[in-house]
């Protein structure tokens, strides 16, 4: 029987269930990801360290979901990109049209001394249990509130389906 320190992350589980939820309902999934030298997107795009991509089925081709990454190929501005994402970089995942989804704590990386210098590789501390981001409801009569997003600045590039 596995205790709580050997049991693998929940986060790409947790990913992996929004991101079916966003399409069964015809959603836009998209995802939020804080950038570093293990994230593999076109830095162009990137703005206060993160960057938020679109992980639908109209704008990935080859979407694989996985354990330790996300990867797919994806269009930036009119260019086919190869897209890897360490799990552990997404900060949330949330629907398009209406903001709901879930946000992720950081998980606290510290420099191990017994890893390789070589790889660059860090030891991973304790995880914090997921955030569930909710739609606040409007006190105002008719008033919709804007969905909640990362906080980014400028405008956020958009993917197309690579064929």
């Amino acid at each position: 029987m596995m205790d709580s320190a050997q049991a693998t992350s929940t986060r790409p589980y947790l990913i992996r269930a929004l991101y079916e939820w966003c399409t069964d309902n015809g959603f836009t999934p998209y995802v939020a990801v804080l950038v570093n030298e293990r994230v593999q997107v076109p830095r162009e795009y990137v703005k206060d360290g993160e960057i938020v991509l679109n992980i639908s089925f109209d704008a990935t081709t080859g979407l694989q979901l996985g354990n330790e990454f996300i990867e797919f190929k994806a269009r930036f501005a009119g260019t086919a990109r190869d897209i890897c994402v360490p799990v552990a970089q997404v900060v949330a995942i949330y629907a398009r049209e209406n903001g709901q989804g879930m946000a992720f704590p950081m998980v606290i990386a510290e420099t191990a001394e017994t890893d390789s210098p070589k790889h660059g590789m860090q030891a991973v501390g304790a995880e914090i249990k997921p955030v569930q981001l909710t739609r606040v409801e409007s006190q105002a009569s008719g008033d919709e509130p804007e969905p909640p997003r990362p906080a980014t600045t400028g405008t956020r590039p958009t993917l197309k389906r690579v064929k």
